[in-house]
């Protein structure tokens, strides 16, 4: 059985949480967002349907999860979340992922999508710390 290997572009990107029963979680590198991504930690996954039926609800508890730690990093990061966006798009990507995004009125790209809004913000390194500590509190990691 081939083994799990998490696509560098996700390293380039984001910082690790820890992982879940199912995914890896990680923390989006961009400070506008509260934004958790979780990967599968399965080998050679490109779609959702790729998933066992088991796995496949463990994915959806652990976005329900997600959603609770993205509420967090805003919390600390004064980004108050009005609306959570969930999306598996894999366009530039296609190793299975699933975003959880806190969304706020008056965000840099509301009411549209963040994908192509603007490069990253870099968090500072207090902001960065605080961030993962608060995501990684809510994930009990």
């Amino acid at each position: 059985m081939a083994e799990f290997v998490l696509d560098p572009a996700f390293v380039a990107t984001s910082e690790a949480l820890g992982d879940l029963p199912l995914c890896q979680a990680r923390l989006q590198g961009d400070a506008r967002y509260p934004w958790i991504v979780l990967i599968p930690r399965r080998a050679g996954l490109r779609e959702i349907e790729d998933l066992s039926a088991a796995d496949r609800i463990t994915l959806m508890d652990e976005i329900l999860l997600a959603g609770t730690a993205a509420r967090a990093v805003g919390a600390v990061l004064g980004l108050a979340v009005d609306k959570l966006n969930v999306g598996a798009l894999g366009n530039v990507t296609p190793q299975l992922h699933v975003h959880v995004l806190g969304r706020r009125v008056g965000d840099p790209a509301w009411p549209g999508p963040v994908w192509g809004h603007g490069p990253a913000e870099a968090f500072t390194p207090a902001a960065l710390d605080a961030a993962v500590a608060a995501a990684r509190k809510s994930l009990d990691l």
